[in-house]
């Protein structure tokens, strides 16, 4: 297969498509990224994933979502179930490494696996025994968003860099989520 860059015109179509799973997914959070967990493109909704960034650095492209998620100076301090999501995201990436070996992600889990966990000497809570998914419970304010997410990728892929190309769209778990978001939608569409 060919490799081409996201830029490259013969890749406008997909793009196009991502944009528009993204732009649908709407007013729920959903954003692509490319196979070293980089962002390369998300919908206006992400807004409350991002707000409260207290390390600058983390926003510049490339922005790494692993790293913006459990970098203390990112969205971590705001991810209430914190070692659950980290345990969670680390392991995906581990899988990920031992089916790929690839040297940017393998240093990327070493960075993760050293940042702080939460709270010192306590462990994951276990999981709830009729959980069906890992949750990401992200504090917004004065409540707390739940979420549960899916992962697209093309299902034809003739090209590397689409091969390696994931949306993930994150869904309301709960009714409160579902409300915050839709009325976060509203205030934007009213600013704009």
């Amino acid at each position: 297969f060919g490799e081409r860059p996201l830029t490259d015109t013969t890749l406008a179509p997909a793009m196009a498509a991502v944009e528009t799973v993204l732009k649908g997914h709407e007013p729920f959070p959903a954003l692509a990224v490319d196979r070293h967990w980089n962002l390369v493109s998300a919908n206006a909704a992400i807004a409350p994933f991002l707000a409260d960034v207290g390390e600058a650095s983390l926003l510049t492209p490339p922005v790494n979502v692993l790293r913006l998620s459990l970098h203390p100076g990112g969205i971590a301090p705001r991810i209430v179930n914190l070692q659950e999501w980290r345990t969670h995201l680390i392991e995906r990436l581990k899988r990920q490494n031992d089916a790929t070996g690839d040297p940017v992600l393998v240093e990327l889990e070493r960075e993760l696996r050293g940042y702080p966990s939460g709270v010192k000497g306590s462990r994951p809570a276990p999981v709830e025994p009729n959980a069906i998914v890992h949750p990401l419970r992200l504090a917004h304010g004065d409540q707390v968003l739940s979420f549960i997410s899916t992962i697209t990728v093309f299902g034809t892929p003739l090209d590397v860099t689409l091969s390696e190309l994931a949306i993930e769209s994150f869904f309301p778990a709960d009714e409160q989520t579902r409300a915050a978001l839709v009325r976060l939608a509203k205030e934007r569409s009213e600013r704009s």
